[in-house]
Formats: structure tokens, C-alpha cells, sequence
């Protein structure tokens, strides 16, 4: 019995300690693509029609040159 008293606050604590990591990683958006990543493997990212391979605008690199090269 006096086990008891000792397991039933840790098994509580272990739940709400599970519970704010849930909400915790709902909140940061750990969960809003789910499918994404699964669908991605099947493109290759060579591809220039998927998406994923197009790097953002900012990224690519400028087709001047300041410095030519030897």
C-alpha cells in the first residue's frame, strides 16, 4: 500500500509531462506535413519540374560574376 502513494504521483507526473511535450511539438508545427516527406522519396531532385528541386530565387546564384575566374 504505501507504494502506492509513491506510483500514483509519478505515473500522474509522467502523464502531464507527456501531454505538455504533445502539445508543446502541435504548437511548433511538428505535425503539419505529414505527408510530405513520405511523397518526396518517390521525386528525384534533379527534376526541374518538382518542386522540391527549384531552389527560392534568393539562393540561386547570379549569372554575373564580379570576379572572373581562371
Amino acid at each position: 500500500m504505501p507504494a502506492l502513494y509513491v506510483m500514483i504521483p509519478a505515473a500522474l507526473l509522467l502523464v502531464g509531462v507527456a501531454v505538455y511535450i504533445f502539445f508543446w511539438a502541435v504548437d511548433s508545427g511538428q505535425y503539419d506535413d505529414l505527408e510530405g516527406p513520405a511523397h518526396s522519396i518517390l521525386f528525384d531532385d534533379q527534376d526541374p519540374r518538382h518542386q522540391a528541386a527549384v531552389k527560392p530565387r534568393d539562393e540561386q546564384p547570379d549569372d554575373k560574376d564580379p570576379a572572373p575566374r581562371a
